[in-house]
């Protein structure tokens, strides 16, 4: 087999790492080792806290409609089965976007959800 000389290749996939390492502090933004170490774990991170973030969001939108829904003499639960039992599809997002921005719409689905639980 012929032998591959790797210069120019090598050389841009080094310049590319250390690109991209570019802030990094001590030798892992000019070391090509340290910095290839580095992006190995940042790249974990990130790909771990894509899926933490969805987790994160998901645990405040539940705090908002809990609080929002405490305010009205209900608990999370009971809103939540309550409006499943009244057939309204919202999600939590849309559910803590209400409680946050506009109270009065909140009420009326606290109310729903409380008649629909009573029936």
């Amino acid at each position: 087999m012929s032998r591959v000389k790797r210069s120019t290749h090598a050389r841009k996939k080094r310049r590319a790492v250390l690109a991209r390492t570019k802030g990094y502090r001590g030798e892992a933004h000019s070391s090509y080792k340290r910095a290839k170490e580095a992006l190995l774990k940042a790249d974990s991170y990130a790909y771990r806290d894509r899926r933490n973030r969805k987790r994160d969001f998901r645990r405040l939108w539940i705090t908002r409609i809990n609080a929002a829904a405490r305010r009205e003499g209900m608990s999370y639960s009971e809103l939540m089965h309550g409006l499943r039992l009244a057939e309204v599809e919202l999600d939590r997002k849309v559910l803590a976007d209400i409680a946050v921005r506009d109270p009065e719409t909140f009420r009326r689905f606290t109310e729903r959800a409380r008649e629909a639980a009573a029936a």
